[in-house]
C-alpha cells in the first residue's frame, strides 16, 4: 500500500488505487462525469492545492528564487489545521490503501506535488 505522486491526465499506473486531485480548479471544457474516464482525478481535492493568492502572487515561476519563495509560502500554507489534517489522513492512508496524489504541471521539480510529497514523506506516508 502506497501513495504515488503523479500527473493528471497521465494514464493510471497498474495498482495506482484513488486518483485525488490536488488543484484549485476542475478542469475546464470536461464533464465532471468524465474526470475519472479521462486519468485526471477520482476525487477532487482542493484542500492541498496552493491558495489562488499565492498561484497569483508567484506564477510563472521563472527561476530558483522564484521556486524557493513558492516553497516557502506553500509549505505556510500546509501548517494551516485543515491542510495539516489532511496531510495526515492521507499518510495514515497510505499504510492501509493505494492511493494517487497530483496536479496538471509537466515539470514535477516545480510543483507543488513535489511539495506534497516531502511533506507526505515528512509525516511517515509509504510514498512511491
Amino acid at each position: 500500500m502506497a501513495i504515488r505522486i503523479v500527473r493528471l491526465r497521465t494514464p493510471r499506473a497498474k495498482g495506482e488505487g484513488l486518483r485525488v486531485g490536488t488543484v484549485r480548479r476542475p478542469p475546464r471544457g470536461v464533464k465532471k462525469e468524465d474526470y475519472a474516464k479521462l486519468d485526471i482525478y477520482d476525487v477532487w481535492f482542493p484542500t492541498l492545492a496552493p491558495s489562488e493568492a499565492l498561484l497569483k502572487a508567484t506564477f510563472p515561476i521563472e527561476d530558483q528564487r522564484g521556486w524557493n519563495s513558492f516553497a516557502r509560502r506553500f509549505r505556510a500554507e500546509m501548517k494551516a489545521p485543515e491542510a495539516k489534517h489532511a496531510l495526515d489522513l492521507l499518510a495514515a492512508l497510505s499504510h492501509h490503501t493505494d492511493l494517487a496524489v497530483g496536479c496538471y504541471c509537466e515539470d514535477a521539480s516545480r510543483c507543488h506535488r513535489s511539495l506534497l510529497e516531502a511533506l507526505l514523506r515528512e509525516r511517515g506516508a509509504s510514498v512511491i
